[in-house]
């Protein structure tokens, strides 16, 4: 059945729209080429959006004639402004940016792990709040939200994890019924896998799987473009994978004994330990949080500041640990390609991954590609940002995404 009029206008008005964002200001011409659409079409359309207020006339081409065809068109950024959370145990990241997703502002509120909840919440909110006024921001039309644990498929809601603090959960009730925006909840590590994907290390690829390296590990599935989640949420949950070599095995209230006990930072400061390589790291690194701990001494190792034969015999005893998760994913979902993610990842880089790799042809027959992500810790925020763009843009530009 063909669309209706008004169907197809909105079509093609997304369509327009979303080619002035990814390309930029563009003319009526431009746009006429791009969308294959008749010349009075785009003008019809080009008159409809700047009505609606979403583009206006930045400029004009100067390599076209004057004319209504030589004016550029673009999006008016500041028709809607977002933000992005990244909820950690031991504090909050926000940033705050337009519909273009230009960064406007951005800060960071570390929060004790003794701090209460009433007031590690506030203290939260303040900071998007203190963030959002820095860029000017209008009130914010859609918040992106990145956190660890399970997020519930049906509801969309943060649910109660054990060892999760409980402020997480009061977190994200408190801005849904606090700001006139809309509220989006996912998991830290699809976020870093959306982020990845869209402007780091796998554009060109829509299937992977990203291994998160940080405090704790975990894994995103991309399938044909779309994140997969599982009846539970809990797909990727691979720090429960039970493994060899960690002498006991995971419970449904802890990971301890699972592949975590191998490739959380934790573990990997404890393999660093062994190798002598701590001694190596900057003194406040090793009074660091885990995750930056490790980080810094896989830097190091790589960057050969620790020694040759140190350095080289802890980054193969890492490879060795991370294959063992990394074969298991590739056995169950032959995903063609891997990335290392996280702090952890993007420090260890493509010495880390190749040396993962060699390991992996040994182990699978399945070829696949491993990639040190190229976001590190701040793929989280990027990722909730863009979830919180999509939002904005389904409804601004009022046609739902295909």
């Amino acid at each position: 059945m063909p669309a209706s009029p008004s169907t197809a206008r909105a079509i093609n008005d997304r369509l327009a729209l979303r080619l002035l964002q990814r390309e930029g200001p563009l003319t009526a011409t431009q746009l006429k080429r791009l969308t294959g659409l008749s010349r009075p079409t785009v003008a019809d359309l080009v008159e409809r959006l700047q009505g609606s207020g979403l583009i206006t006339v930045v400029g004009e081409a100067g390599a076209e004639r004057r004319g209504p065809n030589a004016r550029l068109y673009g999006i008016v950024a500041d028709r809607a402004h977002l933000a992005a959370l990244d909820v950690r145990t031991d504090g909050v990241s926000a940033m705050v940016a337009d519909l273009l997703g230009t960064v406007l502002a951005e800060d960071t509120l570390p929060i004790d792990k003794d701090a209460g909840t009433e007031s590690a919440v506030e203290g939260a909110v303040a900071l998007l709040e203190r963030t959002a006024k820095a860029a000017g921001a209008r009130p914010l039309h859609s918040v992106g939200i990145g956190a660890p644990g399970l997020i519930d498929p049906a509801t969309g809601e943060l649910r109660n994890t054990t060892g999760l603090p409980a402020w997480h959960r009061s977190l994200v009730a408190a801005l849904q019924q606090r700001l006139p925006a809309t509220v989006l909840v996912e998991n830290e590590t699809n976020l870093a896998a959306v982020a990845e994907q869209h402007c780091g290390a796998v554009t060109d690829r829509e299937t992977f799987v990203l291994l998160w390296l940080g405090a704790g590990v975990g894994a995103a599935v991309v399938l044909d473009g779309a994140l997969r989640r599982g009846a539970s949420g809990g797909t990727g949950e691979i720090g429960f994978l039970p493994v060899p070599g960690t002498g006991a095995l995971p419970s449904a209230t802890g990971c301890d004994g699972g592949f975590h006990s191998l490739a959380g930072a934790a573990a990997i400061c404890e393999l660093a330990a062994e190798h002598g390589l701590l001694a190596a790291t900057k003194p406040d690194e090793r009074d660091a949080p885990d995750e930056r701990r490790a980080a810094a001494v896989v830097r190091a190792a790589v960057s050969g500041e620790p020694g040759a034969d140190p350095a080289a015999a802890f980054l193969d005893g890492l490879a060795e640990r991370l294959v063992v998760g990394v074969a298991s994913v590739v056995a169950v979902l032959d995903p063609g390609c891997v990335v290392l993610g996280g702090e952890v990842g993007r420090a260890g880089g493509t010495e880390l991954a190749e040396r993962v790799a060699v390991r992996l042809a040994a182990m699978t027959p399945l070829a696949t590609e491993v990639r040190a992500g190229a976001l590190g810790g701040t793929a989280v925020l990027h990722g909730a940002l863009y979830t919180a763009r999509d939002a904005a843009q389904d409804e601004l530009f009022a046609v739902p995404r295909t």
